[in-house]
């Protein structure tokens, strides 16, 4: 069977699951190409046989019992759209943002075979006790287990990979690929959304998660971030015990952050740990570029010492000295109402482009900063301001950024967290010292050292690679030069294959269409018949 038939397939099927729960993917306002109206027709009574008993649903209940019935690699597909509001829609992210990435464990003798060949020897060789999981996601689940070096007995989490992950992964993606290439070809409209780049980042992301290694890298990197703050800490990693496929850290025993009864009859304030959360966030971000980008309240425990632990760094945001600064001159531009300052940002950033003149980019952000100053505490969301400010980018003709969308996305659940915990926090109180502390440290003299130093850095190192430019330079003068005397030529043979090779392409692509009309027409008359 050929792979254009297997996707269509496995394409074909994930629609009918989607279909008998209702749920839309292509966002309002996008239309919708051919194909997909065709099938969304002939699914029409499937749809209406299973609503019925979904009434009762809620959107997001009733997109997240479609994934998780379609997979693990479908849950992860599902999370990672939600930060894609660009892509679907804000419905649809909105309900996604509320996917829970809960799966059924697999068995403790598969756990045992990936441990044992992950660190070699037999389970125990390496810890002297070890349990039933205690939670399961897409990619890993995780045991509680025990170790004992030096004689000092120390509880710690063993994640471990599911196995064939990979494997399931890669036939899952193959079909993304499939649609997104025949999307980006046949449907014009969608190309500025970029289809295949969406896919591809998630391959990227996947591939990061399914390394542990690189989870724990993730760890020990916010661990040096954060080692002179206060009120925030993360696990210790346990390198000695940790692999592709599994990683070992420190136990974390705490009260989950949801349960603020159990929090307050620990002793511990829980207006103040929603301080701890939002500002501990903000510092990751504008400080370090690197935060933790999964900081729903399953993440995150209060310890003993009524600090706030993360865990769980399989999903990281990074952003780069451009968009901190961004980030530090909205949030500071907007509170200190300097808006003809914080659009100027844009412009530098490369943002807006430069035929938009500033001043009318300027009034657009006083109609998003205005309406909040006076509000209540409470009623104000930076979440909701990063969204209004996304919403200009197609006005403004702005590239879609996705890592401030990743940020947004972030943002809204931190947000939730810390007004869980405290319900009237002031958002603007709590996040003006860590822009302003931003803003000195790296617009101040402070900065202006610290730019010159990296500046001279740089001029050393173009100065130190000027022989190898002049040689590339040299060669590429002559190439030209050559080209120019003599032409570009191509031989027949080659002419041909090229011709051979677009007919080809052009048959297989109106083919391919055609088998996923009619598996998608055998597929429903076989439900009926069924």
């Amino acid at each position: 069977m050929s792979g254009a038939l297997v996707n269509l397939m496995r394409l074909a099927r994930a629609g009918l699951v989607l279909a008998q729960h209702g749920v839309r993917f292509v966002p309002k306002g996008i239309p919708v190409p051919w194909p997909l109206r065709l099938a969304r027709v002939l699914t029409w009574p499937i749809r209406a046989l299973a609503m019925p008993f979904r009434r009762g649903e809620s959107a997001d209940a009733r997109v997240s019992s479609a994934l998780t019935r379609l997979g693990p690699s479908y849950v992860k597909l599902g999370q990672f759209l939600a930060t894609r509001a660009d892509v679907i829609g804000p419905e649809l992210a909105r309900d996604l943002s509320r996917l829970q990435d809960r799966m059924a464990p697999f068995p403790m003798a598969e756990a045992r075979a990936a441990i044992e060949a992950a660190l070699g020897g037999r389970l125990e060789d390496h810890f002297v006790e070890f349990g039933p999981p205690v939670a399961a996601a897409s990619i890993a689940q995780v045991h509680k287990a025990v170790v004992i070096e030096d004689g000092v007995r120390r509880t710690v989490a063993v994640k471990v990979l599911r196995p064939n992950v990979e494997r399931r992964f890669k036939r899952d993606l193959d079909s993304y690929f499939f649609a997104a290439r025949m999307i980006e070809r046949f449907h014009a409209p969608t190309r500025r959304l970029k289809p295949v780049a969406v896919v591809e980042t998630l391959a990227r992301t996947t591939e990061i998660e399914m390394d542990l290694r690189l989870e724990a890298a993730a760890i020990s990197e916010m661990a040096e971030n954060i080692k002179g703050d206060a009120g925030f800490r993360v696990p210790v990693v346990d390198w000695k015990r940790t692999a592709k496929r599994v990683l070992t850290m420190e136990w974390i025993d705490g009260v989950p952050i949801a349960d603020r009864e159990r929090i307050q009859a620990a002793g511990h304030d829980p207006r103040a740990l929603g301080l701890t959360v939002l500002q501990s966030f903000l510092r990751h971000a504008m400080r370090d570029g690197f935060f933790h980008a999964d900081m729903h309240q399953g993440n995150l425990l209060v310890d003993a010492e009524g600090r706030v632990v993360a865990v769980d760094f399989g999903i990281m945001g990074r952003l780069g000295p451009k968009e901190r600064r961004f980030l530090a001159e909205i949030l500071h531009g907007i509170i200190t109402r300097d808006y003809r300052r914080a659009a100027e940002v844009h412009f530098w950033a490369g943002y807006v482009p430069p035929h938009h003149p500033v001043e009318v980019f300027a009034q657009a952000l006083r109609a998003i900063g205005e309406p909040i100053q006076g509000r209540p505490a409470g009623e104000i969301s930076m979440a909701d301001l990063l969204g209004q400010l996304f919403a200009y980018t197609e006005v403004f003709d702005m590239e879609t950024r996705p890592e401030l969308i990743n940020l947004q996305k972030t943002m809204v659940v931190v947000e939730g967290v810390a007004r869980g915990l405290d319900p009237a926090l002031d958002i603007w109180t709590a996040a003006e010292p860590i822009a302003r502390e931003w803003v000195e440290r790296n617009l101040g003299p402070a900065g202006a050292l610290k730019d010159a130093r990296e500046g001279a850095s740089e001029i050393g190192r173009i100065l130190g690679d000027v022989p190898t430019l002049l040689g590339q330079a040299e060669r590429t003068f002559t190439a030209l030069a050559e080209a120019a005397r003599t032409g570009v030529r191509l031989d027949d043979s080659t002419i041909e294959r090229m011709a051979v090779a677009d007919a080809r392409q052009r048959r297989s692509s109106r083919i391919a269409l055609w088998i996923g009309a009619l598996a998608l027409v055998a597929i429903a008359l076989g439900f009926w018949r069924g």
